[in-house]
Parts: C-alpha cells; sequence; structure tokens
C-alpha cells in the first residue's frame, strides 16, 4: 500500500487555498480531506467530535499536509457564524467548500416523529444552508469561490429514510439557487450525489440491517460499492479549475443505479467484468478502511 494519497489530479492543485470540509471526521468528508490536502490546500475541519477531527487532522500532518479543525454544530447558526470569521480572520478567505456534514437513521415515514424529521432536516439541508451562506458573506462575496454541497441518491426516492431523501432533495434545489444568485460574485455552487458507498457510514445503522446493506450490490449495475475515493475525485474535480463553467450541476457517483428497471433481468455486472479498465474500483485513499459491516 501506498504512503500517500494517489489522486488523479495534478500535484500542487490546490497550493495556497483554504478548503473547508463539513463532516471531515469519518467517511467521504475524511477522505475528501486527505486529498485534498495532499494536493495542497490547507483544510479545515468541522463537525462535532473532537477526537474525530483531531485523529484526522493528525493523519494529514502525519501525511506532510496542512490541517486545521474547529468543533462545531453546524445546525446552530451563531457558531457557524463564529467559526467562519474565526476562518477568515486566520487565513484571510475560504476558497473552497465541501459542505459534506450529514445524516439520517432508518426508518418508515409513519413512523418519523416531528422532532426526528426536524433534526434529519436541520442537518442535511439547514446546516448546510448556513454554512455555505457564511462563507459566501464572510468571504466569498468579495473573492469568489467553489461550494460543493453533498447530496445522496434521491432519484426515484428513499423509502425507509424519507427525512432524509426530503433534505438532501432541497439541497439540490438549494444548490441550483445559489448558483445562479452567488454567480455575480465569481462563485460556483455544484452538488455531487453519491450513490451506495462503502464509507463508514454504513457503520452507523443498526445491525439488523448489515444483511440488507451487503446484499444492495446486487441492485447496482457496475456490480457493486462505490469507494471513498471515487466520491472524492468528483468533488476535487468540481472544486478544480477544470470545472470553471460548472455551476448549478449534481455530479451523480452511483454506478448507474438509479436506471435500475424492473424486468431488465441480471443487473450487476459479472465479477471479471468489474475488473475491466473503465469500471474497475479506483484504489486512491491509502488510509481508505472497509466498513465493518463488510468485514468477516
Amino acid at each position: 500500500m501506498s504512503a500517500h494519497y494517489r489522486s488523479v489530479f495534478a500535484p500542487g492543485l490546490f497550493a495556497g487555498q483554504v478548503i473547508l470540509v463539513t463532516g471531515g471526521g469519518s467517511g467521504i468528508g475524511r477522505c475528501t480531506a486527505h486529498e485534498l490536502a495532499a494536493l495542497g490546500a490547507h483544510v479545515v475541519l468541522l463537525g462535532r467530535k473532537l477526537d474525530k477531527l483531531q485523529d484526522v487532522a493528525g493523519e494529514i500532518v502525519a501525511d506532510g499536509g496542512r490541517c486545521s479543525f474547529h468543533v462545531c454544530d453546524i445546525r446552530n447558526e451563531s457558531a457557524v457564524q463564529d467559526v467562519v470569521q474565526a476562518m477568515v480572520a486566520t487565513h484571510g478567505r475560504i476558497h473552497g467548500l465541501v459542505n459534506n456534514a450529514g445524516g439520517q437513521y432508518m426508518t418508515p415515514l409513519e413512523k418519523i416523529s416531528g422532532k426526528g424529521w426536524d433534526a434529519v432536516v436541520a442537518t442535511n439541508l439547514t446546516g448546510g444552508f448556513l454554512v455555505a451562506r457564511e462563507c459566501y458573506l464572510q468571504s466569498m462575496q468579495a473573492q469568489g469561490g467553489a461550494i460543493v454541497n453533498i447530496v445522496a441518491d434521491i432519484w426515484g426516492s428513499m423509502p425507509g429514510m424519507g427525512h432524509s431523501g426530503a433534505a438532501r432533495a432541497g439541497m439540490v434545489s438549494f444548490t441550483e439557487t445559489a448558483a445562479l444568485e452567488w454567480a455575480k460574485s465569481g462563485v460556483r455552487v455544484n452538488a455531487v450525489a453519491p450513490g451506495y458507498i462503502a464509507s463508514s457510514g454504513m457503520d452507523q445503522y443498526p445491525q439488523e440491517a448489515a444483511p440488507m446493506l451487503r446484499e444492495m450490490r446486487g441492485t447496482v449495475p457496475a456490480g457493486r460499492f462505490g469507494n471513498e475515493a471515487e466520491t472524492s475525485a468528483g468533488i476535487v474535480f468540481l472544486l478544480s479549475p477544470a470545472a470553471s463553467f460548472i455551476s448549478g450541476s449534481v455530479l451523480r457517483i452511483d454506478g448507474a443505479r438509479p436506471q435500475v428497471r424492473m424486468g431488465w433481468g441480471q443487473v450487476a455486472a459479472p465479477a471479471e467484468v468489474q475488473q475491466r479498465d473503465a469500471v474497475k474500483p479506483y484504489d486512491g485513499f491509502h488510509r481508505y478502511r472497509v466498513p465493518k459491516v463488510f468485514g468477516p
């Protein structure tokens, strides 16, 4: 295994840039923070759990990158305002935002309480809005920047997680509106919609969900789960100069999962096909951890 992140992007691509990654203490956020730091960015991690932020920051520094962190609940408006203000005071500006923090739990619609609904919407929609707004008001409005909002595979609904689906759909609409309203300031706003990604988030679901999670790969035309590095690559591209004419778009990273239709026959590509060059897994993240749910 390589001791460094194996990014497909040019070394130094984000040299001199400050990029905020919310939810950077685990999963896709952790991976993306590593890739951005490997490409020269000073990455600022934001999350609710100090120990996770410290661990990831330590990894990045050990790998030769630059990283700092702030503990913050993105649902708290004044806390978000204060953290962004502190970042701008320290670094001068914020070049990019990866709006990754989120979370949900499995339950059918009729069993979701009002409190539960509000908590998931606040985490996956309101919190992301607050962080993006403050980055815009306190830095990007005057100096430009790029925002990537992380949503989910909401096409065809999210049964069992309707609160999250509603919030993610709202974030897609917010992305499109912000791309229009903030273009005058030189700000691009896009979204990435991961499908079934084998990240640490899968270990947050109850143990009884494990068999279902393991079987989900059979419903993906690509025949497998995606990984964190494949998701991070899409995020990094949208932050990069190569995406300078892309705004208001949603990049799906899902192996064509939303295209599945009943009656089509075999959906998943066989194992030997999964290793063909165009579709084989991209093993970019040197510190990737296989979710426990897929272990022995």
